[in-house]
């Protein structure tokens, strides 16, 4: 199933099932609970992001061949960090950089998003994927000089910027995507390939971060999960390219779809 949140003429926000000919049937209940979809057509007014997340996890230094391009070790244990639920943005929304927290290094980085679908803690690696509500594309935006230089040696200042978080199109459930390890996952800037990758590249799969995190720490139904991004990404190029005023910037990832956002100075 293909799911996605929009809000109608009324302003109210509701879920819909995206039907094959491109038309939406509004869901009555909980997504992560008991509901339905109903016959009734959804009037789709406004799209939003899909989930609304209580909080975001991101794993960090996760693609074999993007720890290469930084020049970095293959890490021992996930790296973690966080990213603040205000980021979040829907496609076809703006990412705005900075205006205060002024940056002139502000990256892209395309991601595969787990979203968690039932509470769950101390999760076995074989039973990850049950506690998995499906997946969506992901832009893991970052201010590096904040992410670097600027952050207090943590990252999450410079990843939880306003907007820095476009997810979407749909939260795609399991079934729809098959083995989330082998699904190729892209990046294209102004009409440019810039990361052109699969997910079986990742270091920690998806199913070792979800065990992991759950390990001693209860993972709620609407948490976000970013599993990090491949090579590719601005800071690695040389010379080194920052998104700017007027960028369109687009993630696919093969069985979920394609984010489309502009970047905008203000």
């Amino acid at each position: 199933m293909r799911i996605i949140r929009y809000e109608d003429a009324s302003g109210k926000i509701f879920h819909a099932a995206e039907q094959r000919d491109g038309s939406h049937l509004r869901i009555d209940g909980d997504i992560f609970s008991q509901f339905e979809v109903t016959g009734e057509k959804a009037d789709v007014r406004k799209r939003l992001p899909p989930v609304k997340p209580l909080q975001i996890w991101c794993i960090g230094q996760n693609y074999k061949k993007h720890a290469e391009e930084l020049g970095m070790a293959l890490p021992e244990f996930p790296v973690l960090f966080a990213k603040g639920v205000n980021t979040v943005i829907a496609s076809g929304d703006f990412i705005r950089l900075p205006e205060r927290a002024k940056s002139g290094e502000v990256d892209y980085e395309c991601e595969l998003v787990i979203v968690i679908g039932k509470k769950c803690k101390d999760v076995s690696r074989e039973n990850a994927l049950d506690y998995v509500a499906g997946y969506m594309c992901g832009n893991d935006v970052s201010a590096r000089d904040w992410q670097i230089k600027k952050g207090g040696s943590q990252w999450c200042r410079g990843k939880s910027f306003d907007t820095f978080a476009p997810t979407g199109p749909c939260l795609v459930t399991g079934d729809e995507v098959g083995d989330p390890n082998s699904l190729r996952i892209q990046t294209v800037l102004n009409g440019a390939p810039v990361q052109d990758a699969n997910t079986n590249d990742m270091i920690f799969d998806v199913r070792t971060i979800v065990s992991f995190l759950s390990e001693s720490t209860t993972l709620l139904p609407g948490t976000l999960i970013f599993t990090g991004t491949p090579q590719g990404v601005g800071m690695g190029r040389k010379p080194q390219l920052w998104l700017k005023d007027g960028d369109e910037v687009s993630v696919t990832i093969e069985k979920i779809g394609t984010i489309t956002n502009r970047v905008a100075g203000k």
